[in-house]
């Protein structure tokens, strides 16, 4: 059973189209981002990042004839006015609030040390940049959300002037201020302190968390983040991302539902499809399914052991942390050296042959086998 909390609604947001592609080997076509978009939207997700717009001739494509999305918002990714430009006389700026979608997310720095070694400007000027280019955006399209890029560093480096980048963002007008951990290296008890500090000064319906999986804790992280109180999650399907990747959406969303109780935009009945959007991504990029990715992988729900199958047999809940069909997995028996009766009867069965378990050629079925 789904265990959900109506009050505490979480929002998903995919950058597999844009975080995504900066996989090494990954390059989606045109074609490939309205297919990934239109069944993400079908699946639920509340906001599909498309791309950025003006970096490449790909996105602009995408974005000149988007997909209509029933559900999810497609949102275009960009980032704050450059130094020593103005909002109107931005190129980067304009080709993103030209996209002709209603929400934008732009990115912006909240660590001192890229301030001042990236952009080589004052504290003080960045968050002009931040300010002028949310406040601007606000009136341009419907919804701005603002990346607060290296968010966490930054944080621990100078908090008041992170503190001080996020406060801006909001008080410009962004819906969402997403903190991100740009490099993946902060852990999830510094995440959940982090973002206690942050929700006293923001509220956490109007925070999102980005994280990288450099220590293999972007998963960890996101949720941790939630619990601290976050309400928006961003990620990519099956973990998708530049190095190591990014938070992987497939292990957070049945993760919040299905264990932490949080409502989000994807229905009980649309879960169910997790399992085939995790592997149609991976057709479309002519890649092999992960067998054993947490969920979806088909080794997920797989039991080779003759103890545990046999005890998986009388009740699924000895060695299942959830029904497979929930996700739209399902379970699987394996045969092999390390098998046992209960191995052999379950699969026989499986194909529509009842054999009892005090049958005198079991044995040697198994022996054979």
């Amino acid at each position: 059973m789904i265990r959900r909390k109506t009050d505490k609604r979480v929002y998903l947001y995919d950058s597999t189209l844009r975080d995504g592609q900066q996989t090494q080997g990954v390059d989606f076509n045109v074609s490939d981002k309205g297919a990934i978009a239109r069944e993400l939207d079908r699946l639920g997700i509340d906001y599909v990042e498309g791309g950025w717009p003006g970096a490449n001739p790909t996105d602009d494509a995408f974005f000149a004839n988007s997909p209509k999305l029933r559900h999810a918002q497609l949102t275009a990714f960009g980032m704050t006015r450059r130094p020593g430009r103005s909002v109107d006389n931005d190129p980067g700026l304009a080709a993103l609030l030209s996209s002709g979608v209603k929400t934008v997310c732009m990115v912006g720095k909240a660590w001192d040390f890229h301030v001042k070694v990236a952009l080589d400007v004052s504290l003080e000027e960045s968050l002009k940049m931040i300010c002028e280019s949310v406040g601007h955006a606000n009136g341009k399209v419907g919804e701005v959300l603002f990346d607060a890029e290296h968010f966490f560093d930054g944080f621990k480096a100078n908090p008041d002037f992170a503190l001080s980048c996020v406060k801006t963002a909001h008080e410009a007008g962004a819906r969402w201020v997403v903190l991100c951990d740009t490099n993946g290296g902060t852990l999830p008890d510094e995440v959940e302190e982090i973002v206690s500090v942050v929700v006293k000064e923001v509220p956490g319906n109007h925070l999102g968390i980005h994280c990288h999986n450099d220590t293999e804790n972007a998963v960890a992280n996101s949720l941790a983040a939630v619990r601290a109180g976050v309400r928006q999650v961003q990620g990519t399907m099956n973990g998708l991302g530049e190095r190591c990747g990014n938070a992987n959406l497939v292990s957070l969303l049945p993760t919040l539902m299905l264990k932490m109780g949080y409502a989000t935009g994807v229905s009980p009945k649309n879960l169910r499809h997790l399992t085939h959007v995790s592997h149609l991504i991976d057709d479309r990029l002519n890649r092999i399914p992960n067998r054993h990715a947490a969920y979806v992988g088909e080794s997920a729900f797989a039991h080779k052991g003759g103890l545990h199958v046999s005890a998986v047999a009388k009740d699924p809940k000895s060695y299942e942390h959830i029904n497979p069909e929930l996700i739209g997995n399902r379970r699987h028996v394996v045969v092999s050296d390390q098998a046992g009766k209960s191995n052999v009867l379950t699969r026989l069965e499986e194909i529509g042959i009842k054999l009892d378990s005090e049958d005198p050629r079991l044995p040697r079925l198994v022996e054979l086998l």
